[in-house]
């Protein structure tokens, strides 16, 4: 059951079996995925098809050394014109790789052992009270607007240090046409209820500008 069904050279059946495997787990663990996962309806869809297309690469390429360094090049160019994606995103592509080369092996039962059981497995951990720390669960993310006049360094490490129990830099960057500066900072509250407290001191320090206190997320949307 687990041996490859490839023969030398790939039978037309045999292509055909492994597409229609690879085509019906892919769409299987897509819809598994979707339940964990937050993205567009088409990053699933072009998740699903994703371990046939890898799967029919790898069946072609099989045995070809030059064919395989230029399907590795074209791969490397997808990567360089995608937008960053989150970690669950990420990992759901590698999955989906992961299983196509199996597939494209031969190995039919593999690849769909492979994308189902770890499908299911990534969405059970993540339901499950593991690898999360209270403290920082609480972690907030603050935007502080101020005028390019203003030295910015060391400006409100007062009112942090009164009303943060941690804070750390989390960029900089120019704002209104190079008017104003857009400073972010991760930090977590000592008492959550004194938060408008907080927000009204900084007030006073950046000229009733823009203050933003949100959700804490990935580094590359935090600016």
């Amino acid at each position: 059951m687990f041996d490859s069904i490839y023969s030398t050279p790939v039978a037309a059946s045999e292509f055909f079996i492994m597409a229609a495997a690879s085509i019906v787990s892919g769409f299987l663990y897509s819809w598994i995925m979707s339940f964990r996962i937050r993205s567009k309806r088409r990053f699933f869809i072009v998740v699903s098809i994703v371990p046939f297309i890898v799967s029919a690469v790898i069946t072609f390429v099989n045995g070809n050394i030059g064919a395989g360094v230029a399907v590795g090049g074209a791969f490397s160019l997808i990567r360089f014109r995608s937008a960053p994606g989150s970690a669950d995103e990420i990992a759901a592509i590698l999955i989906a790789m992961g299983s196509g080369i199996a597939f494209g092996m031969g190995y039919v039962a593999y690849g769909v052992v492979i994308l189902l059981a770890l499908a299911v497995i990534f969405v059970l951990l993540s339901f499950l009270p593991i690898f999360e720390h209270k403290a920082m669960s609480s972690d907030r993310l603050l935007r502080i607007t101020i005028p390019e006049s203003l030295e910015y360094s060391g400006a409100f490490d007062d009112t942090f240090k009164h009303y943060l129990s941690f804070y750390e830099n989390a960029g900089v960057k120019t704002t209104g046409m190079g008017s104003m500066f857009r400073l972010s900072f991760r930090i977590r509250m000592k008492d959550p209820s004194e938060e408008k407290a907080f927000i009204d001191e900084l007030r006073t320090k950046n000229g009733n500008l823009e203050i933003a206190i949100l959700p804490y997320t990935e580094p590359q949307n935090q600016l």
